[in-house]
């Protein structure tokens, strides 16, 4: 069954930068072996992210790339996908889009954020994917 988990922004650095806490998960995802597709919400938004993940963590060095740069794109381990790029869905994905990710994947990381009033875009995609019958779970971070 296909799960969706939302991770509440909770602790200090992950309020004050947003992008660690998807560092956090995209280690998470590669130490666990699991391809990982990023749908970042703006070019920016990939770009801020990658210069990121070269640096969240000096000890070690997240396998990612952003999309339409490189034609072996399906053999990294992190993949960052601005709007305007649509490679095909992995089983993992974390959404930082508006719209909810279409059916196809086994799990989608939701980020919610730390300010309650920009958390109605998320309130929409949980009714979304429990309208589509997929496992909900939250996490406090």
């Amino acid at each position: 069954m296909a799960r969706a988990d939302f991770y509440l922004i909770g602790k200090p650095r992950f309020r004050e930068q947003p992008l660690l806490l998807v560092c956090e998960l995209a280690r998470k995802a590669v130490h666990a072996g699991q391809p990982l597709l990023v749908l970042a919400a703006s070019a920016q938004q990939a770009e801020a992210l990658d210069d990121l993940m070269w640096s969240f963590d000096p000890d070690e060095f997240l396998p990612h790339q952003i999309a339409g740069m490189d034609e072996d794109e399906d053999e990294v381990e992190v993949l960052i996908a601005p709007p305007e790029q649509s490679p095909a869905l992995r089983p993992l994905v974390l959404n930082l889009r508006d719209a909810p990710v279409p059916a196809g994947f086994e799990r989608v990381l939701e980020v919610v954020p730390a300010d309650p009033s920009a958390r109605a875009p998320l309130r929409e995609r949980w009714k979304h994917y429990q309208a589509l019958g997929v496992e909900l779970n939250k996490f406090d971070m």
